[in-house]
């Protein structure tokens, strides 16, 4: 039954008299929507209502209203973004995907990482973290109306709560959302347990409260004649949670010592092992149920006492204690028992994500760059992909279709030749976007395209596919090998324009013993097109050199790490990396940190304990600008330019000038005077323009 229009102000009261006005006209727009008979599923207002308790600002409420499902039959539609505005418009269209998704399917239940790959991908796709609250409003209102529904669905809709979204609530600390997810779901999976347990917890609910309440007046006396001010409080138990102890620990609901719980909240360090101690001396402990996580803190940056002790009639009541900033670190969803209990660790980001999601709640007049912050500081290097089944697929941002194909299987991998993203072909280099469904197709001729773990081109930006790569090249024939590296030297000294090569200082340069060992390296990409560049520098495009290890504060490394200057650094000579190279620091014990390049094997094979010695690191050289001629040959002149252009245009190459050639045959000459900044960027550059159709040779024109 829709509520009347009165209650419905009341519901929303609070706010200023403009907001009051924007909420009536959100209000008024829904009320022209012909509600279908019966509406088995949450509307907007209903969930706008869900959100009142968390003070939330008009934008959410707004959004909340204005996401109702059945707005789809309202003729015309809502211009929303100029009505509300752009963010009010934004969160609806948010709100509108997560209510439209369908990608959960129960045999996530028996692979927790699907589970967790899909709670990633909904919190990444979400512009707004508002939106990931508005949902779980949703979520809540459908378990409340969930009794209408099918048996089928009710289990459905159940399980994926405690997959999905109960878990998110979790994680983003919005504990009264992750409660009541947790307890509807469990009563529609499990009712009869359920039923048991609260029929349980209700007959001894006095017994507890009254036994709680006595225990809270005695610390209080104990603690006034000590002079310590503390709030001391009982803390509730849910249903879920009991049944998950009581499978963890195999007890009955009786056998349970913590369905009594209290927590001490106290003003500092000194106040927490003051009141511990009068625990101790005033109460019987369990010495084996004592924990201090003050000073072994868990993993996830959690600190408390926890311990456990028998009031006079035998009852275990477990006491936890810690200080405000103890606690506010725990309510913020850090420690919220989310990360131990979800097997996860520590991570800073997700701290600052959960503190944004607070402030946010919080504050009416919040920083708009709040919103961002929650996507690009927790998600901001993963890509959450799927496969034709469904399955999703977990991807370092930027990765391509090949870096797709080999996380699904190195062979898919290896006989990959095109593919599929939702369902149009595109290019291998296409750079995928979270939500996307991939499809590989393949040859049964497994045999990978050397142009694959060329740098220059963009065919794969995952380290692991990378290997793979390079793997099954190094396990060719040496006489191949050295054939095609040879191909890919001259290429590359016809590119460049040089003259009077001696290759023997290039065996030199990269320490192989000879000509032979040196062409199969480069013929395995060992040796890459960028450290082929680096080696052939062109004088006049090079900037001035700058020191790769610091010895004096006055001097700048070219490399910096995580934004710190005078940091002693070393490239590798496992890898060699050059300007432009994809690169990590390996903090050494006795070299400073030693710059690697991303795909080096020495870093994919570190044992996962010697992972912390990693380090962010990055290229900070000047950037310089040099005109260079290259000319174009190509069988054809049809769209030439138009290519070449588009290629120059990606990479950031600006042209200043350019004339086209055509001959009767159709083949064409094409002169271009481009700026570039050194040579490793003029390597790339006409590498790709070699890969555009139709050409016959590119090189720098000396």
């Amino acid at each position: 039954m829709q509520k009347t229009h009165s209650s419905t102000q009341q519901i929303f009261s609070g706010f200023s008299a403009e907001d009051s006005e924007k909420i009536e006209r959100a209000l008024a727009i829904i009320a022209q929507i012909p509600e279908p008979l019966p509406y088995q599923r949450p509307t907007g207002v209903d969930t706008a209502a869900i959100l009142m308790d968390f003070k939330v600002d008009v934008e959410t409420i707004l959004a909340a209203i204005l996401s109702d499902p059945r707005l789809e039959e309202l003729k015309p539609k809502p211009d929303i973004a100029k009505e509300f505005g752009k963010t009010v418009a934004a969160l609806v269209k948010d709100i509108n995907w997560l209510n439209k998704l369908n990608v959960y399917s129960t045999d996530m239940m028996h692979h927790p990482n699907q589970a967790e790959t899909l709670r990633r991908m909904l919190l990444s796709m979400t512009q707004d973290m508002r939106a990931v609250l508005i949902k779980l409003a949703y979520r809540i209102k459908r378990l409340r109306i969930l009794p209408k529904e099918a048996y089928e669905i009710r289990h459905f809709v159940a399980q994926e709560t405690l997959d999905i979204y109960a878990p998110i609530a979790n994680r983003l600390g919005i504990h009264q959302f992750k409660w009541e997810l947790e307890d509807m779901a469990f009563r529609y999976l499990e009712p009869q347990i359920y039923l048991k347990i609260a029929k349980s917890l209700a007959a001894k609910r006095e017994q507890r409260k009254a036994c709680i309440e006595q225990f809270i007046q005695v610390l209080h006396t104990h603690l006034d004649s000590e002079g310590i001010k503390a709030e001391i409080y009982g803390r509730p138990k849910h249903i879920y949670s009991i049944w998950k102890k009581m499978q963890r620990k195999q007890l009955d609901i009786d056998e349970l010592y913590d369905l009594l719980a209290v927590r001490v909240i106290v003003d500092n360090l000194t106040s927490c092992y003051a009141v511990l101690g009068i625990v101790h001396g005033a109460w019987q402990t369990i010495p084996k149920e004592f924990d201090d996580y003050i000073a072994n803190p868990k993993e996830n940056g959690y600190q408390s006492l926890h311990t456990v002790i028998l009031d006079p009639q035998g009852n275990r009541i477990e006491v936890q204690i810690r200080t405000k900033e103890m606690h506010e670190f725990a309510e913020m969803g850090v420690a919220a028992h989310w990360s131990y209990k979800e097997g996860g660790k520590h991570n800073a980001a997700l701290d600052k994500s959960i503190a944004s999601l607070r402030k946010l709640l919080e504050e009416k007049d919040n920083d708009e760059n709040i919103t961002e912050d929650f996507r690009s500081e927790l998600f901001h290097d993963r890509v959450y992909v799927l496969t034709p089944a469904g399955k999703l697929i977990d991807l370092v941002k930027g990765s391509t279709p090949l870096d797709f194909a080999y996380a699904i299987h190195t062979e898919i991998g290896h006989s990959c030749r095109g593919a599929k993203v939702n369902g149009r072909i595109c290019p291998l280099t296409y750079a995928l976007k979270s939500g996307e469904q991939v499809e590989i197709l393949t040859t049964k001729d497994i045999r990978p395209n050397r142009n694959w773990i060329d740098p220059n081109l963009g065919y794969l930006k995952s380290a692991h596919a990378i290997g793979k790569v390079k793997s099954w090249f190094k396990h060719q024939q040496r006489d191949q090998n050295i054939a095609v590296g040879k191909t890919i030297l001259d290429r590359e000294i016809q590119h460049l324009g040089l003259k009077g090569f001696n290759i023997k200082e290039l065996t030199l340069h990269f320490k192989q013993p000879d000509t032979d060992t040196l062409l199969e390296a480069i013929g395995r990409n060992d040796i890459n097109s960028r450290q082929l560049a680096a080696f052939f520098k062109i004088p006049e495009l090079e900037p001035q050199p700058a020191l790769t290890i610091k010895k004096k504060p006055e001097t700048k490394s070219v490399v910096t790490v995580e934004g710190i200057d005078n940091v002693l650094t070393t490239l590798a000579q496992c890898c060699m990396p050059v300007l432009g190279d994809d690169i990590m620091g390996y903090i050494t014990h006795h070299r400073g940190i030693t710059i690697h390049r991303k795909d080096c094997n020495n870093l994919t094979e570190l044992s996962p304990e010697k992972h912390t010695q990693l380090i962010p690191v990055f290229w900070g050289t000047q950037k310089a600008s040099h005109s260079v001629p290259i000319v174009i040959r190509a069988y054809n002149a049809r769209h030439l330019l138009n290519n070449v252009t588009q290629v120059l245009g990606q990479a950031n190459i600006h042209i200043s000038n350019a004339a086209l050639e055509t001959n009767p045959d159709f083949s064409a000459v094409l002169n271009l005077t481009i700026q570039i900044e050194n040579t490793r960027q003029l390597s790339l550059v006409l590498s790709r323009i070699s890969q555009l159709p139709n050409i016959v040779d590119v090189k720098r024109k000396t």
